[in-house]
């Protein structure tokens, strides 16, 4: 054979083998039939159709809205007069607390001014503690007796006393010192006022009186319990809204002392002083920290020459710098003021910071000389820059010279010798800060932010039953209107009344919002007050607080404004419109809908507040009115089966007692009556409940009819048809006993997301409403806990009109089991074309996987039923790559700057996990610590003990949870795409897969050929991922300042001052027991 023959033949054989191999792959990728799996899908599809359409009555609601179609006036909704007006309506409510504060100032000032003090006076009053307590005997103790207290539901059922008020004097305090007595005496004038108040405005809760003196005035009156070591932590002098309303914003360096003398105990008690100092500082204050000794340390050096804002992230961020800070070396005390007026004076200038008071914290043991020639150069003759020194140490010999630095520069001296003494001397330069605005008289109206204060005895009590309370304070100061003492400015203390959040959301009619949209409200400094997707709590064993909760940034929850155009113009207070595209994350951030907001917004007069409201463009922006009689409307809506929303206000019934216990359908009907002059309600929101409970009356009787039929439902597969409307009405059928139900918690209360809340619709309703017109939304419910994978919702809109913006009138479902929804799935994958009834393939085989997954990619169905539920990238990695990269699916990235994440932490240095096996013989020895403590002291042994401990307690490790930043995905799929075929290439095979929508449905059927494993493709999860940041980063993060409203009013100080009050050295000799409460204090940390 030539040379030419023999080539032609191999390549012959060449091209046989290579077509045989083709002919071979070939064949196994088509070995899964696409008209198969689309039989499939078909069979399927039509019957969850068929059933979810017949039980939930969909096609008859939406016939019965047919009807009323051209009887129906349909409007866009004008969202920047829909704004306003909930502006003002806010406006009047904030206005009306504001007046009730007003009303107990004017009544406390002129108490006291009738009031003259008396030393020896003796005065029993309701110790808030003592009330109802009794001797071994069966007597009153001293300061307690016999004190009424009834359950109440408007203060959440709590035993209060509506006719009086009751003190709570703080641990440290004695209960009889006569500056107290006094100012008890002669503040019980504000009980009428307190009664007065509440009768005027029955939506009041918490009134009070904070003394400058310590003790607390609160109505109604309740009991106060201490906790397990007998001590009640609360001093109200230490509150936001005293310290805001007693004060002028500020600017602040602390200097801190780290000269080798300041070792041991006077280091420990140089900490927590700062510590303290900066609890006094707020959100619309600014401070830095520099510690020196012979140079100077600024205790974050990233923040050099510049000052932050006090808000919780910032002051917590530097308290853990606090404990980097070592004593060595000397005191260069001079360089350091000449850097902290250089830095107030440079700060300043550039019109940040808070543009009011400026003031020097000193923390040291002592000063050699007055340096007089700094503050000259600087400070002189204007003074505008406070001085408050704190002598740490029992020693005394350089008190005159830091002394004569207060009195020079109108500050106050402070001595402190233990840590018990930190507090109650810290507080003292608050005082002096409020002078000015005592004597020019300004009665400044201040709000807080909203913040959760758990150490108040009604919230202890609530968060055991519902979880902390979210709130805002109203507050103002009250002030010493007695002539001859003007110059003083004495503060007396501050009034305030809490606002609920809640109460708020109450002001907000979610119906005219629509499906999607909401209202929020941020504060001058851009941090929110209310907005649905605040999270200030995090779940393990109970609610409890995060960190920062109290100053969540707009732009961490609107974070598509990349430019903060809408945080900006609401905190400079304007009005106008906003829009842009966001991703909307639902069902515990684990499904996102993308939609395109309008944002309206505009300022609440009276208040720092700005208010905002989101429209979703499309149906939400649509609101339509319909029309019934008032007759035809009461007789359907007082059926057995209709709710109407419990965090809606309808009828205001906390107006007036008489109200507080009607239901919402009583207090309309009532309404409807006209013999209820004082009952008020939202008229046009009643008016369409009315029409809503007509057009959805004919389906109690529907869904009756199928109850009764016994062929029907006889697996009792379906459990539960649901209905709900645009306000807030829903109806229910049970098609089992209670008892029979596979998930008891749906459409209760339990069940946060699938009922209509105060801020969102239920989740069944949002997703249904963004679902192709006429189709249905199945989902496994995630919200309530895993025992729920064990049922399937379907949820349908029902759409007034045909044409695109039609509003969304309602939306329909049914719950059914799991398994009865599965075996449907089965039953239909086991069809096939074949006339003789032998199928070619079916999900039975072990060459194929079967999956039912969502839009959202996770699996309702699956041969392996532990991957129910669970996101379908991480049972098929390889095959959702190739979806994501075929665009059946898309990838959206969101970004949550709310979240907590678990981090390894060294043991906190006090040595407790050391001390915990010796708490039992405490007792045993606490007579040795009595005699011992003194020595300790003097001899400086703390030092030596403290950093023992601390040297081994270092050595253990503990995770605990810190607020972070993270990054997580979802997905979505493309609506477009009915039906798709691939193939994978993997490292020695292809594998290959179908997907098919199921008609009718957010559902898809993926089929996918087991016999390739493809194990080079890893899972794909949903699992966030921490942003890290670099130092750098960090470092910009921190000095980063956004955009913010001074407050309105400042009063730094006042030529008539007297600044000659500026302090006195404390005693110098100490109890040996509160030396050693001191010591045990700062060992046995609780």
């Amino acid at each position: 054979m030539s040379p030419r023959k023999a080539c032609s033949a191999l390549f012959v054989l060449l091209w046989v083998a290579l077509g045989t191999a083709v002919v071979d792959v070939v064949q196994s990728h088509q070995g899964i039939p696409p008209s198969v799996v689309k039989l499939w899908a078909s069979a399927f599809g039509g019957e969850m159709k068929s059933i979810s359409a017949k039980y939930s009555g969909s096609q008859v609601l939406q016939k019965k809205y047919k009807e009323f179609e051209h009887s129906v006036r349909v409007e866009e909704i004008d969202g920047l007069k829909l704004v306003k007006r909930l502006a003002e309506d806010m406006e009047e409510m904030f206005h009306k607390k504001a007046e009730a504060m007003k009303r107990l100032v004017e009544a406390a000032e002129e108490a006291h001014l009738q009031h003259e003090e008396d030393p020896e006076l003796q005065y029993e009053y309701f110790n808030a503690v003592l009330i109802n307590e009794v001797d071994e005997e069966g007597n009153n103790v001293e300061l307690g007796g016999e004190f009424i207290l009834q359950p109440n539901d408007h203060f959440n059922n709590l035993s209060v006393n509506l006719s009086l008020s009751v003190v709570q004097v703080p641990t440290n305090m004695y209960n009889k010192d006569s500056a107290i007595v006094n100012g008890v005496y002669w503040s019980e004038a504000l009980n009428r006022v307190f009664v007065d108040n509440f009768e005027r405005d029955p939506s009041l809760i918490w009134q009070y009186f904070g003394s400058a003196k310590g003790f607390f005035r609160q109505y109604p009156g309740i009991k106060w319990t201490p906790d397990e070591h007998g001590v009640i932590a609360f001093d109200c002098r230490n509150r936001k809204w005293y310290i805001q309303a007693a004060t002028s914003p500020k600017d602040v360096v602390i200097l801190v002392d780290v000269s080798g003398s300041m070792k041991g105990l006077r280091l420990t008690i140089a900490r927590q002083t700062v510590s303290s100092i900066l609890d006094t500082l707020g959100d619309d204050d600014f401070f830095n920290i520099i510690a020196y000794n012979e140079e100077l340390h600024y205790v974050e050096p990233c923040l050099n020459e510049t000052l932050v804002q006090a808000d919780l992230t910032n002051k917590d961020h530097f308290r853990e710098h606090l404990d980097k800070l070592f004593a060595k070396g000397i005191g260069m005390l001079d360089v350091a003021l000449t850097e902290a007026f250089e830095l107030l004076s440079n700060f300043n200038q550039t019109g940040r910071g808070s543009g009011c008071s400026q003031a020097i914290m000193l923390v040291t043991d002592g000063a050699v000389e007055t340096y007089d020639d700094v503050f000259a150069k600087y400070n002189w003759p204007e003074r505008k820059v406070r001085i408050f020194p704190y002598l740490i140490g029992r020693e005394s010999a350089f008190a005159d010279n830091l002394k004569w630095m207060a009195c020079a520069n109108k500050g106050y001296f402070t001595q402190i010798s233990t840590l018990a003494d930190v507090q109650e001397n810290v507080m003292e330069y608050l005082h002096v800060l409020s002078r000015p605005k005592v004597i020019d008289q300004e009665h400044d109206i201040v709000w807080t932010e909203a913040y959760i204060d758990s150490t108040l005895p009604q919230a202890q009590k609530l968060e055991d039953n519902q979880g902390p309370v979210l709130m805002t304070t109203v507050a103002m100061p009250v002030f010493s209107t007695k002539n001859e003492t003007r110059n003083r400015g004495i503060l007396l203390g501050v009034v305030g009344t809490d606002v609920p959040v809640s109460e708020l959301l109450k002001t907000i009619p979610k119906w005219k919002l629509g499906i999607h949209g909401y209202a929020f409200a941020i504060t001058n400094n851009g941090y929110i007050l209310t907005h649905p997707d605040l999270r200030p709590l995090y779940e393990e064993g109970k609610k409890r607080r995060k960190p920062n909760y109290s100053s969540v940034d707009l732009s961490e929850v609107e974070w598509e404004d990349k430019e903060d155009v809408l945080r900006n113009a609401m905190v400079n207070r304007k009005t106008g419109t906003f829009s842009i595209e966001v991703k909307k994350t639902v069902d515990k951030g684990k499904r996102v809908l993308v939609l395109q907001n309008d944002y309206y917004y505009t300022d609440i007069k009276g208040t720092p507040f700005s208010l905002g409201v989101a429209l979703s463009r499309g149906h939400g922006k649509y609101f339509f009115s319909g029309s019934v009689t008032e007759e035809e409307g009461l007789h359907d809506l007082e059926h057995p089966d209709v709710a109407l929303a419990d965090e809606w206000t309808y009828c205001n019934t906390d107006e007036h007692p008489e109200h507080h216990y009607l239901s919402q359908i009583e207090a309309i009907k009532l309404y409807l009556s006209g013999t209820e002059p004082f009952l008020k309600c939202e008229r046009e929101l009643v008016q369409e409940v009315l029409f809503d409970a007509v057009v959805t009356a004919p389906l109690e009787a529907y869904w009756t009819s199928l109850v009764l039929n016994k062929s029907e439902n006889s697996d009792k597969g379906v459990e539960i048809a649901y209905l709900g409307t645009r306000t807030g009405l829903s109806r229910i059928n049970l098609f089992v006993v209670p008892d029979q139900l596979t998930n008891k918690d749906f459409l209760t209360a339990e069940d946060k997301e699938g009922v209509f809340n105060a801020d969102h619709f239920p989740l069944w309703y949002k997703r249904a409403a963004e679902a192709v017109p006429g189709t249905f939304v199945y989902s496994l419910p995630f919200s309530t806990g895993s025992e729920n994978k064990s049922v399937v919702l379907a949820s349908t809109a029902i759409q007034l009109l045909d044409e695109r913006k039609s509003p969304v009138a309602a939306a329909v479902g049914i719950q059914m089991k799991l398994e009865f929804f599965q075996r449907k799935f089965w039953t239909a994958s086991r069809q096939c074309t074949t006339l003789d009834g032998k199928c070619s393939i079916s999900c039975d085989d072990d060459d194929i996987n079967c999956y039912l997954i969502d839009n959202n990619g996770f699996i309702l169905v699956a041969e392996d039923f532990s991957l129910t539920g669970v996101f379908f990238g991480e049972a098929e990695g390889a095959v959702m790559t190739k979806l994501l990269s075929m665009g059946s699916f898309k990838r959206v990235t969101l970004y949550d700057y709310q979240a907590i994440c678990r981090v390894y932490v060294e043991s906190s240095s006090s040595a407790h996990s050391l001390l915990d096996p010796y708490f039992s013989v405490v007792a045993a020895v606490r007579w040795l610590l009595t005699e011992l403590v003194i020595l300790l002291l003097e001899f400086n042994f703390f030092s030596w003990w403290h950093f023992d401990l601390s040297a081994k307690a270092q050595r253990a490790s503990r995770t605990t949870l810190v607020p972070c930043d993270t990054e997580y995905p979802a997905f979505i799929s493309e609506r477009t795409i009915k039906e798709t075929t691939g193939n994978i290439d993997c490292d020695d095979c292809i594998k290959s897969f179908i997907i098919q929508q199921i008609p009718s449905s957010n559902l898809f059927m993926v089929v996918v050929d087991n016999k390739c494993d493809c194990k080079e493709y890893g899972p794909i999860t949903m699992d966030p991922i921490e942003m890290m940041y670099n130092e750098s980063l960090k470092c910009e993060r921190l000095k980063q300042q956004k955009d913010r409203r001074r407050p309105d009013t400042c009063h730094p100080y006042h030529p008539e001052e007297n600044s000659m009050e500026c302090g006195a050295a404390t005693g110098l000799s100490a109890s040996h027991t509160a030396t050693l409460l001191t010591l045990l204090l700062h060992l046995f940390p609780r």
